[in-house]
């Protein structure tokens, strides 16, 4: 090692951990530094708001690499240490606690933060959770009891996912959604009316055009929840024990958009990860690209580890363009949702039924070019369909729709 400035990388997730293991199996030694706000070394989300949340794994199951792997490579990990600024001209980070720490390259791997309801309406009661990180699924692991009256606020993958924990262990859920349908933002009609019929299936209680008034409580506690209904005159209260906010979440730009690096949606990277300064780059829920021609932000396992092995190999001399082919998962009960692409744009969708109970894949179409597909309980599908994307292969509309066609043959051709 030389007395050379270490790569500095503010943020403790997937995007952090996959680019610093890509970087060390790429043979770059350089001394790393990481800082991150929470007090653990990198861990996998998505099983925070299933397996976790249910008991079911321990946090040492979740972590990317045990914590003495780190300084095993090089890695100095500074738990529990919020950055305050980055100052570019010094190529300095600045902490909370007035300690500086000099870069060489910076990496800013700072994801997301989830949106909170306004205090005006009781979001800042005590019994008022998010979902995102360790702290806040140790929070709630306890009440998941059953008997529990638990809303939920926001029909996305995260609420649904937490609705699912909650019937599975015998709580009365409510889950709120303000839009038509849930899981609008995300996915056509079809996929919609499946986890609306699944999810009523196991007692949970779905209102969709739905407007929350306000939370109320006692003591400083949330106990109430008063809503308005599309077309009933007359707005209904629930009582709640607790609440989680499913909102989804807003990137982490702050640092970067005071340190005067372009944001758009995001922190505005090319295509090599690196932003409007060379020496600074970004990866996962933070970063903003082009993608299909459009500027796009992933809010994905996958975008991270991709993303954050793209940062590493720029930073190790293989640049190359970062276009990936999407793919998301859900667990929801005994349901595995596969998403392959991203459906943004799409005209029209197809159904596919599967050989198997309960399974069905929905697929994407603008005009004749296929863009994504969800499959349900379809692993088959999806790993059809995400090969035929990434070839470019667009199997026409009658093809998809007959259960009998041999999709894979079209890999082949």
């Amino acid at each position: 090692m030389t007395s050379r400035a270490p790569l500095v990388v503010i943020g403790g997730g997937q995007a952090a951990a996959s680019m610093i293991l890509k970087l060390r199996s790429l043979g770059d030694e350089r001394s790393i530094v990481l800082f991150s706000d929470e007090q653990h070394a990198p861990y996998q989300r998505p099983n925070l708001s299933k397996k976790y949340l249910r008991g079911e794994l321990e946090l040492s199951d979740l972590m990317v690499r045990p914590s003495e792997w780190y300084p095993a490579h090089a890695v100095e990990l500074k738990l529990g240490q919020r950055v305050k600024a980055i100052e570019r001209a010094e190529k300095r980070i600045r902490l909370a606690d007035g300690s500086t720490q000099d870069y060489s390259d910076l990496v800013l791997a700072t994801g997301g933060e989830p949106r909170r309801l306004p205090a005006a309406i009781g979001g800042e009661l005590s019994g008022v959770y998010t979902l995102r990180d360790v702290a806040d699924a140790d929070k709630l692991a306890p009440l998941f009891t059953a008997g529990r009256r638990l809303t939920i606020i926001g029909g996305g993958y995260i609420g649904l996912e937490a609705a699912a924990v909650g019937a599975q262990l015998g709580l009365e859920v409510t889950l709120v959604e303000m839009a038509e349908r849930i899981l609008q933002r995300v996915a056509a009609p079809e996929t919609s009316d499946y986890f609306r019929v699944l999810h009523q299936g196991h007692g949970v209680r779905i209102l969709e055009s739905t407007q929350l008034i306000c939370m109320t409580g006692d003591a400083g506690r949330v106990s109430q929840v008063e809503l308005s209904q599309a077309g009933h005159p007359e707005t209904e209260t629930l009582a709640a024990d607790f609440v989680i906010v499913g909102a989804g979440i807003n990137p982490r730009s702050e640092l970067a958009e005071a340190a005067g690096l372009e944001v758009n949606g995001g922190i505005v990277v090319d295509a090599a990860c690196r932003s409007s300064d060379p020496s600074i780059l970004a990866a996962g829920d933070c970063a903003s690209f082009i993608w299909n021609g459009q500027r796009t932000r992933l809010e994905s396992v996958q975008n991270a580890t991709d993303q954050g092995e793209a940062v590493a190999s720029t930073l190790a001399g293989h640049e190359t363009d970062y276009q990936p082919v999407p793919w998301f998962w859900s667990d929801q009960y005994d349901v595995k949702l596969q998403i392959a692409g991203l459906n943004r744009g799409y005209s029209d969708s197809v159904i596919r039924p599967g050989t198997r109970d309960q399974a069905i894949s929905v697929w994407y179409y603008k005009d004749e070019r296929l863009l994504a597909v969800d499959a349900m309980n379809d692993a088959r599908s999806f790993m059809t369909a995400k090969r035929l994307l990434q070839k470019g292969i667009s199997p026409t509309r009658n093809l998809v729709a007959d259960p009998q066609s041999d999709l894979k043959a079209l890999l082949q051709a």
